[in-house]
């Protein structure tokens, strides 16, 4: 069994979107959105070609606390495959696609400015 979150918090939200729009502009494909379990919660679940990919979104507003990809720590990635584990099995594709864990990330861009966030695809960022 497994049930839906919902993403409380507005940026967080307008990142995911952004970043769904940026996948599908890229020919991937939505699966489920914000897919969680007792595990975790991943937030996009996209198929591209016969690759199922689970991707972590993150903003940063800034990086004083470190970067959006260093937010994504062995931790949260040992929870992501749970999760997708979960996902597999809970829909019988756990023999039929291969997987991966991309991260989004998106963050002020490095001179400070407070524009337009500076985003980055990390593909296959962990997992292997």
């Amino acid at each position: 069994m497994f049930w839906k979150t919902k993403v409380t918090n507005k940026t967080g939200k307008c990142a995911e979107d952004q970043a769904l729009a940026f996948l599908e502009r890229q020919g991937l494909i939505l699966r489920e959105r914000n897919y969680a379990c007792k595990s975790g919660e991943i937030d996009l679940v996209m198929q591209e070609n016969d690759t199922l990919v689970f991707v972590e979104v993150r903003y940063r507003k800034s990086a004083r606390f470190g970067s959006a990809e260093e937010s994504v720590g062995y931790q949260k990635q040992q929870r992501l495959m749970r999760t997708a584990a979960h996902y597999l099995q809970t829909f019988k594709l756990t023999d039929k696609h291969p997987c991966r864990f991309d991260i989004i990330t998106a963050q002020p861009a490095v001179d400070g400015n407070t524009g337009t966030p500076v985003a980055c695809w990390l593909k296959n960022a962990f997992g292997h």
